[in-house]
């Protein structure tokens, strides 16, 4: 039966300011993604309503000019 030694340093210091540099890097990514996606579809949805008031503004207008 073989012996199994856990190391003691696993993992160099750099290793590990490494990796949480990767963890706030995802983290950061992850929510601004979030955001963006959140802000862009309230930013189309305002500008696709904001086109159909226009039209039906419009189309209201000529209505009342005939």
């Amino acid at each position: 039966m073989a012996t199994f030694k856990i190391p003691e340093n696993m993992f160099e210091f750099s290793q590990y300011l490494g990796f949480l540099l990767f963890l706030t890097v995802l983290t950061i990514g992850f929510w601004l993604m979030f955001f963006l996606v959140g802000f862009v579809s309230y930013w189309i949805g305002g500008a696709t309503w904001e086109a159909y008031k226009e039209k039906r503004a419009k189309k209201k207008q000529q209505q009342q000019s005939v």
